[in-house]
């Protein structure tokens, strides 16, 4: 039995020892294409990143890099055959996607799958795009149409966006500079930062903090991990909530804003100095607070575990 498993550990070293020896080839692949204004971006991949910049003209240009862990050209290639390619254009719709085929026993055993793409493309701005990996980060340009962005392993960089936006990854953290429309934003592994919003935010995340510049409709963030600091520019319109488990609330909201204040944390005090606020009830050692301010609206919801409350007016 002992023969056996040093028989096994041996094999799985020298294994590990000749896949680690291996060189990384790289290989290119760049297509371009003539397109109209809006159209529509669809990107899938495995193992790689995704960029999407923005062209000086109307054109599409995908170019896929193709990262082989192989010793040799001619073994690079025989894995290449393998990898299912795709970049085309339908009518005025662009798709880039890349698969690897079956899974092997030995490359799973290490990593998988032994070809990683990445995709960088260039669009005009006007475009919308729908891009997934399950191996890399996003970045995206300052488009105006809509994006969806899916990943399970990185961050996700979105710039100035022109129209809705919903991002997901579950390995890292999310950025927006903006979005003149609705935002949903979630990560399972990193902290969220946003500029502005012009439509509604939902915002969630189980491993970092959430901060938010200026959001110009409802707000709805929630994370287990970390702090939470909001700004609500104008009005409130619609019904919002804050709340962590481990961190503290702060909001700044317009000073002529109506609304109706709910708060309360077990994990430190409610601070809503400044505000002019007609009380309901207020939590001994004031961890509660609750009343309307400028004669009520909409409910701002705050909660807390593991901090104070602030509220502040712009």
């Amino acid at each position: 039995m002992k023969l056996a498993a040093r028989f096994l550990l041996a094999t799985s070293l020298f294994a590990f020892a000749s896949l680690a020896a291996r060189a990384t080839i790289e290989r290119t692949v760049e297509k371009t294409f003539a397109v109209q204004p809006g159209g529509a971006l669809r990107v899938d991949t495995q193992g790689g990143g995704i960029e999407v910049r923005i062209s000086s003209d109307n054109t599409v240009k995908v170019t896929a890099r193709e990262r082989i862990r192989a010793g040799t050209e001619a073994e690079a290639d025989e894995l290449l055959k393998d990898l299912d390619l795709h970049i085309e254009q339908t009518g005025n719709d662009i798709l880039a996607a890349a698969k690897y085929g079956r899974e092997s026993i030995g490359f799973h055993f290490f990593s998988w799958p032994p070809v990683n793409v990445s995709f960088v493309v260039s669009v005009p701005a006007s475009f919308s795009a729908e891009l997934h990996t399950s191996g890399g980060g996003i970045a995206v340009g300052d488009l105006s149409g809509k994006v969806t962005a899916r990943t399970s392993g990185g961050g996700i960089t979105l710039g100035k966006l022109g129209s809705e936006v919903d991002a997901r990854t579950s390995g890292g953290s999310i950025s927006l500079s903006e979005a003149r429309g609705n935002a949903k934003l979630h990560s399972s592994g990193g902290g969220i930062s946003v500029g502005r919003v012009v439509g509604s935010a939902e915002i969630s995340t189980s491993g970092g903090s959430i901060n938010l510049d200026s959001v110009q409709g409802a707000v709805n963030a929630r994370t287990s991990g970390g702090n939470i600091r909001a700004g609500i520019a104008g009005p409130l319109k619609e019904d919002s909530s804050l709340s962590t488990s481990g961190g503290s609330v702060k909001v700044n909201v317009e000073k002529s804003a109506a609304f109706h204040l709910d708060a309360a944390t077990s994990g430190g005090s409610v601070d809503a100095d400044g505000l002019t606020l007609t009380i309901d009830r207020s939590g001994h050692g004031r961890s509660q607070l609750a009343g309307n301010v400028n004669g009520g609206g909409p409910l701002l919801k705050l909660r807390t575990s593991g901090g104070g409350i602030a509220i502040r007016t712009n």
